[in-house]
């Protein structure tokens, strides 16, 4: 059986969000939820400069902007890093998706390596099975701001909802509402505008994993079928899916409704051994004590 850590921090029998709901997991909404146009929404600005790559690529756009994308991988929890920047841009600015406090270093390095400033730190949500690294990476790199759902309760500089946008130099995420894993969980879509690249990557989280899921809302479906899925976690050494294989193939998702609730009802998992640690600093984002460095698991 799949070992899903991502679903870990979901120890309620049921999920609420699936409590009275008529969508099973196959029946998707044919119109996918509506977002500010271009220009309208959150609009960041770019801040101050600032390991082995699991996959590396460069995606060029239809006006010949260039997206780096790195994927980085931390053993212990098994969690993905992403590291995304518009190269194309002067200043080259980038930005990590839920990084993790023992490899800052690693990635802090590559960043350097690449001549990328590092302006934002994303999580996907309050993670329980590990320690953001976004507190040690305010720390070491002045001015990057970290960013987390507002759904979340918990603490970072920016706090973003649905429909929201995190530009980085001329490209872009959308932040999509996707709880149920926890009620402040999002997935980061890349846009859909004719300058960023296609086909569309989406950073699910533990929302969506590959041939596996936390208690979702199954929105990322509405996402086109080419769509990329990069989760969270993986523990079998998959690195990247799509949203049309995960309609297809997930044993979970492709189930319908009340069989989606027997297996995540019957996953009995067991009490995660970062959770202690990991929670309360992870609502703070990721820093209980400024001073404060990596933690290790403690011993079962």
């Amino acid at each position: 059986m799949l070992r899903i850590n991502a679903l870990r921090f979901c120890l309620i029998k049921s999920s609420p969000l699936l409590n009275g709901c008529n969508l099973s997991p196959q029946t998707l909404a044919k119109t996918p939820p509506s977002f500010p146009k271009p220009g309208t929404g959150i609009k960041f600005q770019t801040h101050v400069f600032s390991g082995a790559p699991k996959s590396y690529s460069t995606s060029t756009t239809g006006s010949g902007r260039k997206l780096l994308f790195r994927q980085l991988f931390e053993k212990e929890s098994s969690t993905y890093t992403y590291l995304l920047a518009d190269v194309s841009h002067s200043q080259k600015p980038a930005l990590l998706i839920d990084p993790v406090d023992k490899t800052v270093e690693r990635d802090l390095s590559l960043v350097k390596e690449l001549g990328l400033k590092l302006i934002y730190a994303l999580n996907t949500h309050v993670h329980a099975d590990h320690v953001t690294g976004t507190g040690l990476l305010k720390t070491k790199v002045p001015g990057v701001k970290s960013i987390i759902s507002k759904a979340s309760n918990s603490k970072a500089d920016i706090l973003v909802e649905a429909g929201d946008k995190i530009y980085f130099g001329d490209l872009f995420l959308e932040v999509r509402a996707t709880p149920g894993h926890t009620l402040g969980c999002v997935t980061y879509v890349m846009g859909d505008d004719s300058y960023q690249p296609q086909p569309r990557m989406a950073f699910t989280g533990d929302a969506l994993l590959i041939r596996g899921c936390g208690r979702t809302d199954f929105q990322i479906f509405t996402l086109p079928e080419d769509t990329l899925v990069y989760p969270a976690h993986d523990y079998r050494g998959f690195t990247v899916s799509t949203v049309g294989e995960e309609k297809l193939y997930n044993p979970r998702l492709s189930k319908d409704k009340e069989t989606f609730e027997k297996i995540m009802e019957n996953l009995n998992l067991p009490y995660p051994k970062m959770i202690d640690v990991a929670l309360p600093a992870n609502m703070v984002c990721g820093l209980q004590d400024p001073s404060a460095k990596p933690v290790q698991a403690a011993s079962n």
